[in-house]
């Protein structure tokens, strides 16, 4: 018997502060990174599906971002005094 599945890992990148265009209030945003990974017996072995989004601390809304815009903005937090970025990224698994 062969046990193999996917597994799902949360990244938090950077937390920035933009005006939202759900709720329109300047907020912090998170900046995330999901990343899901084939396991074989459990173990995971390699990535298979990989997104970026923004999500807004005020009302919740989330928007996807490709992984050029999710540089920039990391770049962004990095340079810009309203961001802020993590020394290790936080890592938090997902069930989607």
């Amino acid at each position: 018997m062969i046990i193999f599945g996917t597994k799902g890992y949360l990244y938090q990148l950077a937390i920035l502060t933009l005006v939202c265009g759900h709720c329109g209030n300047p907020a912090a945003h998170t900046l995330r990174k999901r990343v899901t990974k084939f396991t074989l017996f459990f173990v995971p072995l390699f990535p298979f599906s990989t997104s970026y989004s923004t999500q807004c601390t005020f009302c919740g809304a989330e928007q996807k971002v490709t992984k050029e815009q999710a540089e920039q903005l990391r770049a962004q937090a990095q340079d810009g005094p309203g961001g802020q970025v993590s020394g290790q990224s936080q890592q938090q698994q997902y069930r989607p």
